[in-house]
């Protein structure tokens, strides 16, 4: 009797144990909510998103204003340090723990959950293309034969790609390495057409040398959910993150937020993108979602 007695309270210590281990707080938020540094990845040009304004690094945008909302919301304290990432290495650093977050556009995938959590679903892009204002080109079919540009590490180019072999369409692609070079590219008549994501298109041309120079066309060839990328190290994390969002998405914020950068003028020229919400993002702000690319059939907006 004694055996088993003492064999049920080993049992019962070894329960409670493991109980008292599995709610353990996360410590990567403990050591955030006790005033630690949270690394911010940012974009310099990924307007309207999140890009620089000047060369003292004053970061802003839709998705950044968004991401520091977040971190605040789960950690008060903590203090945030921004680094600039690309599209080529912003999943390895967020997963050896390099950066803590990535606030610019980045499409939810199966591929890139390998790698980086993602939090519910905060804007949904439509893949377009930006063309000179004169130009004659106003859907994808007339690019056979011309010179596009596409920015490295983006899922515009997949998209654009299977496009072509789907239409028997030829052309030269060209690749910038950021949003930036593409731009240059375009205005150096080096290009025909720059395919990217619609929202930030908009927000290239407003940074443009002459923003009534481009004209954003063609037919939605994509339409990608959108999220902040963090750990996936940590579920609580995670579970912090998404219900700050669905806050944000239940009290009106997203929205009020969504309006101020993609209805109003912006800085640093004072340029309205007039891109009001499509109707899939109102769907998926109504109810809450973080499913990839692969596994949600997105109805165009447009």
């Amino acid at each position: 009797m004694r055996s088993v007695f003492a064999g049920s309270v080993a049992l019962l210590a070894l329960s409670a144990s493991a109980l008292s281990v599995h709610a353990a707080p996360s410590a990567t938020l403990q050591k955030w909510r006790d005033g630690g540094t949270v690394v911010v990845g940012v974009r310099e040009s990924a307007s309207p998103m999140v890009y620089t304004l000047d060369a003292n690094e004053t970061f802003t945008g839709y998705h950044l204003e968004l991401c520091q909302k977040v971190i605040h919301a789960i950690a008060p304290k903590a203090r945030l340090k921004y680094m600039v990432l690309t599209a080529q290495n912003t999943m390895p650093l967020i997963d050896n723990g390099t950066a803590d977050f990535n606030c610019a556009s980045m499409t939810n995938t199966l591929r890139r959950q390998e790698q980086v959590a993602f939090g519910l679903t905060t804007y949904v892009s439509e893949v377009r293309m930006a063309v000179p204002a004169h130009s004659p080109i106003t859907s994808f079919q007339q690019l056979n034969g011309k010179k596009v540009v596409a920015t490295t590490g983006t899922t515009a180019v997949q998209i654009l790609r299977k496009y072509a072999d789907a239409h028997s369409i030829q052309f030269d692609t060209r690749m910038g390495k950021d949003h930036f070079e593409s731009m240059l590219q375009l205005e150096a008549g080096r290009v025909d057409a720059f395919v990217l994501d619609d929202n930030l298109l908009a927000g290239v041309i407003a940074q443009s040398k002459n923003p009534q120079g481009w004209k954003i066309v063609g037919e939605v060839i994509g339409a990608e959910p959108i999220a902040i990328q963090f750990t996936r190290r940590d579920p609580e994390v995670k579970k912090a993150v998404d219900a700050a969002l669905r806050q944000m998405m239940k009290n009106g914020e997203i929205h009020q937020l969504y309006a101020k950068w993609f209805t109003q003028p912006i800085p640093p020229k004072n340029v309205n993108l007039n891109l009001p919400m499509g109707e899939t993002l109102k769907r998926m702000l109504a109810q809450p979602d973080d499913t990839p690319l692969e596994q949600l059939q997105l109805p165009l907006a447009h």
